[in-house]
């Protein structure tokens, strides 16, 4: 864009350039777009040099962003300026300014015909282009049989032609009804004799869409494509300008086998022999070199081959040649090969005759299950789901089973649903089904949909013989400490349809079964408990009159549930009540269910009708959900600023106090609709301080005597803390390196451990910010790594070190930031129990002579597991008694506690996501809180807390804390202390009556305002 002799528009955006913010910025563009316009209205005295210099104006400003919404006129009007300069501006502003529905382009169709038809070549590239652009209906209807004029017309320089075939393709694509193309095919195939390979490429372009519409039309054009490639791949009269690091035209090439890909078949043999020798060279000549360009070339032209090769059916030889091809690429370093290699051997699936050379990689595929990108697992997991047959569905069965525990959680989901589906379409035996089904739900019940459970259902109840193994190997999982809430449905419906066949077995006495499952009941949601139940009648049938105990222990249930707020559990709880007094008359009633009708699996017809997950269909939701597992760098793209989505979460029943000790290291996360604890209808509406009454009366100088506060310390883990554990817990803050950072590092972290975005370190050459999503006991936070200066940062490495209790991965890092660039890399985390340990980023780079390493703890910390939940004295009062004490509720009097208002203290809280529950506690110096704490362990655990002030001494308080797991109990107690005592300054939430100063705007010349803009 020429702007010599416009020194006006110099000088603006000189001014432009200039301004120190935002602000000043849209000052200066309001001023000048007022001064436009007071021209504009004078226009008798413009010259055409200040009108093109205003237009000028007008198109830059509507570059930064601004509406500009006037002076189209002028623009327009500028096309039919008799002079280069001038025709120029007004052909590229409205191009730029209008679309193809704004009435100005009609007042301009004229002048822009004129210019097509004319002799002038310049002008006709110009007005072909903006047509092109805009590619309007009634452009369209006008001008497009001057377009194909001017395209075969012998005349035309090939300058022309070609953008003459570029404007009737986009004319094409947008008006397919309004463009006649009847009759073209001769005239398509005389183009494709054009020996200029510009026109041949851009003629090329059209005919594939063309062929798409309607190949019928175009079988002359067959032969000449197949020629084209003949001449391409003996490089015959192809030019220099034409021949990409040693690839002739590689465009024209992958074109032109897209064109054939359209025709059904080549019934000829003597072009189809040629077409085959073309392809047969392309494939022997093609392989990997260090050189990325001439591989981009390279394969971008394979793939089509090879595309065109499944399309053609060719013979098996060529065939596995292509997989033998393939097979290098997937085992190859550079990830983009190793993509396209997983995803063209997908497709080759559709080729029945080389389903079995394809097992021949498996064992590379199932690596490629294990690649850092995420891209590239989808791709092997579509392939293994797809080479999938009886012959090796054990295996791939087994490797997707042993995978699921290490898989990132993105595809956990689309791995249990296809684990699923092979199991149920290759079982060698239903006992193999019923334990691959089961350990799917063991390793990954959050990821488990109901259709699979359901499905194993079906089966155990139509299969007798069954029967007796499905209920063993249910009633083995009810032993583990921990076991999802999916897993609790099916074993209880199993054990209680089929526990009477276990009965001579040791620990299989309707007792002992009945035990095991109950202890489960406090642990599940609403929609868990109705199974139970059913379950508790099926084990009650099979036992009266036999075991009065047992009876009366069932029959206090049903009772219990009969006043249930849950409609299907209190209608239940009352039938069963009613019915269990049948006597012999329940075993009529409750007979075994009978046998499922046979059906179509739901599994395996959503199979059919999604394929589940193609590759294409997986890129576009790679894509939509920007799930972007390598890092990726950008220059100025703001991180979207969505808040984390969490789902409307109920209450869990806390277990016993003699529930309280067991083992929930392998427990899955919970459902997220849980349940309420029921409130007992005898006990007493809560009148005065009925927390008062549960915790005596509050002496914050201490309890006298024996009395005296007690910690109940339960470690997170037994044995000695591994290296990253010793690194997490280390003082991180004090660095040494002669790159000092800007800020102080504590206070940032400590400001992230209340919020989810900002920045986490800052030194003279990058500035390193997170933001964080967290849903239940995931967290996904991007790491924002801007490199400030105008250099490249070299040797960047980024390592995590978790401590024991989360489960951290993070993509890989490249190892250098181009200058004033972003990049963003993703971190998966994943919560397994109650730990207040901290994980460090590990982090280090060279910027010229200067070598930086810091280790920086991350935000990843105990409150970032809470979500806030707010309690009615009906729910909270019941929940408080039934912990009665050490070690799920523990009481401590905190001293040194920094001074703050009630109010004050409230925000912090609400910050910590601990919500404060006003009214519970009728003193009104106390606070009480409620959240649910999410772990793999713990699952959704309900926490509850109380803080009882003195307002003659703000520096000291009693805290309650109470939660169904002991650990938990210890840790948040530990953790709401710390933050009670050492609150720094600037991370401590304002009071609200206090009135905040806007901050000024960031200059836009501060070498970091971009970076932190974007966070």
């Amino acid at each position: 864009m020429a702007l010599s002799g416009m020194r006006g528009l110099s000088v603006f955006i000189s001014d432009i350039r200039n301004c120190q913010n935002k602000e000043q910025e849209r000052l200066r563009v309001d001023k000048e777009l007022g001064n436009v316009r007071t021209r504009f209205k004078n226009e008798k005295g413009l010259t055409p040099y200040e009108k093109k210099k205003y237009v000028w104006k007008m198109l830059y400003i509507y570059m930064l962003g601004y509406d500009v919404d006037f002076g189209h006129m002028e623009a327009v009007s500028l096309i039919s300026a008799p002079k280069y300069p001038e025709k120029q501006v007004g052909y590229i502003v409205t191009s730029c300014l209008l679309n193809e529905n704004h009435d100005f382009l009609r007042l301009a169709i004229n002048t822009v015909r004129n210019d097509i038809i004319g002799r002038n070549e310049t002008f006709q590239c110009l007005a072909l282009t903006m047509v092109g652009n805009i590619g309007g209906r009634e452009f369209a209807e006008s001008l497009a049989p001057d377009v194909q004029k001017l395209l075969i017309s012998s005349s035309c320089r090939p300058l022309v032609r070609k953008k003459a075939a570029l404007c009737l393709l986009r004319l094409y694509r947008k008006n397919p009804d309004v463009v006649n193309v009847d009759g073209w095919s001769d005239r398509m195939a005389q183009l494709l004799d054009e020996r200029d390979l510009g026109v041949l490429t851009s003629s090329m372009s059209l005919l594939v869409a063309l062929v798409s519409n309607n190949h019928d039309a175009y079988w002359s054009c067959l032969p000449k494509c197949v020629k084209i490639l003949e001449r391409l791949a003996r490089n015959q009269d192809v030019p220099q300008e034409y021949t990409y690091y040693g690839i002739p035209t590689p465009w024209l090439q992958v074109k032109t086998m897209r064109a054939l890909q359209y025709f059904p078949t080549i019934e000829d043999p003597n072009t189809r022999r040629s077409l085959f020798e073309v392809l047969q060279r392309i494939l022997m000549g093609t392989d990997v070199v260090k050189n990325v360009n001439k591989n981009n070339a390279s394969h971008a032209v394979l793939f089509e081959a090879l595309a065109l090769v499944m399309h053609l059916d060719a013979e098996k030889e060529m065939m596995s040649q292509c997989v033998a091809l393939l097979g290098k690429f997937i085992a190859v370093r550079e990830p983009n090969i190793r993509y396209l290699g997983l995803e063209n051997m997908t497709r080759m699936l559709m080729v029945s005759d080389v389903q079995d050379i394809i097992k021949r990689h498996q064992a590379q595929i199932i690596t490629s299950l294990k690649d850092p990108d995420i891209s590239i697992r989808r791709r092997a997991l579509d392939l293994l789901y797809g080479m999938c047959d009886i012959s090796n569905a054990k295996d791939i069965v087994e490797e997707l089973l042993q995978y699921l525990s290490s898989a990132d959680f993105a595809m956990r989901e689309e791995l249990s649903l296809k684990a699923a589906i092979l199991a149920e379409k290759f079982a060698p035996d239903l006992s193999w089904y019923v334990d691959v089904i089961l350990q799917l739900i063991d390793k990954a019940g959050d990821f488990v949909s109901d259709d699979i459970w359901f499905r194993v259902v079906q089966f155990v109840t139509n299969n007798e013989d069954l029967q007796p193994y499905a209920a063993a190997k249910a009633r083995e999982y009810l032993d583990k400490p921990a076991i999802h809430e999916t897993m609790v449905k099916v074993s209880a419906y199993l054990l209680g349809e089929y526990s009477h066949l276990l009965a001579r077995r040791p620990g299989c006495s309707p007792k002992e079964i009945f035990g095991i499952i109950h202890e489960k009941l406090p642990t599940v949601s609403t929609s868990t408990v109705p199974i139970l139940l059913s379950t508790y009648a099926k084990i009650l049938m099979h036992t009266q009159p036999s075991d009065p105990e047992l009876q009366n222990q069932i029959w206090a249930i049903f009772s219990k549930y009969e006043s249930c707020i849950d409609v299907e559990i209190q209608q239940r709880a009352v039938e069963y009540f009613a019915l269990s007094r049948k006597g012999a008359a329940l075993m009529d009633i409750l007979a075994e269910m009978p046998k499922f009708p046979e059906r179509q699996s739901s599994l395996l017809k959503k199979a059919e009708d999604a394929e589940v997950d193609t590759a294409e269909q997986s890129a576009i939701k790679l894509r939509a959900q920007q799930q972007t597992s390598n890092a990726l760098v950008v220059t100025d793209q703001r991180p979207a600023n969505g808040t984390p989505y969490v789902g409307q979460l109920g209450l869990v029943m806390v277990p016993s106090s003699a529930n309280a000790d067991h083992n929930l290291e392998n427990q899955g996360p919970a459902q997220e609709n849980g349940t309420l604890s029921q409130v007992d209808p005898q006990s007493p509406s809560p009148s005065a301080d009925l927390l008062g009454d549960l915790l005596g009366p509050l002496a914050i100088e201490g309890p006298p005597g024996a009395a005296a506060p007690t910690e109940h310390v339960i470690p997170a883990s037994e044995g000695d803390p591994n290296p990253a554990d010793a690194l997490a817990l280390a003082p991180v803050d004090e660095q040494t390196n002669s790159v000092q950072p800007i800020g102080n590092i504590a206070e940032r972290f400590h400001a992230l451990c209340l919020k989810d975005s900002g920045v986490l370190y800052e030194d003279p050459y990058i500035q390193i910010g997170i933001k964080a999503e967290w849903r239940a006991h995931h967290g996904r936070l991007v790491l924002f790594l801007g490199n400030k200066n105008t250099s490249s940062l070299a040797s960047v490495q980024a390592l995590i070190l978790p401590p024991s209790h989360l489960k951290m991965e993070l993509s890989l890092v490249p190892e250098t930031i181009p200058p004033r660039a972003q990049v963003q890399c993703p971190l998966e985390v994943m919560n397994l129990r109650p730990s207040r340990d901290v994980a460090v980023l590990d982090f280090s780079y060279k910027f010229g002579t200067s070598s930086v390493n810091v280790k920086l703890r991350l935000p990843a910390v105990l409150n970032k597991f809470l979500h806030p939940i707010s309690v009615t004295a009906e729910e909270f009062f019941p929940q408080w008694r039934s912990l009665s004490g050490p070690p799920l509720k523990l009481q401590e009097v905190v001293r040194g506690v920094r001074p703050m208002l009630l109010l004050e203290m409230a925000n912090l809280f609400n910050s910590l996501r601990l919500m404060v529950c006003p009214g519970l506690d009728p003193n009104a110096n106390n606070l009480v809180a409620s959240t649910t704490f999410y772990s793999e362990s713990t699952r959704a655990m309900l926490c509850l807390m109380r803080i009882e002030t003195d307002p003659a001494d703000r520096t000291q308080l009693r805290m309650t804390v109470s939660s169904g797991d002991p650990t938990l109990t210890f840790e948040l107690k530990e953790f709401i202390k710390e933050q009670l005592v050492s609150i720094p300054t600037a991370t401590r939430p304002p009071a609200p009556e206090v009135a905040q100063p806007t901050s000024a705007v960031t200059s836009l010349t501060d070498p970091g305002a971009m970076l932190a803009g974007l966070l």
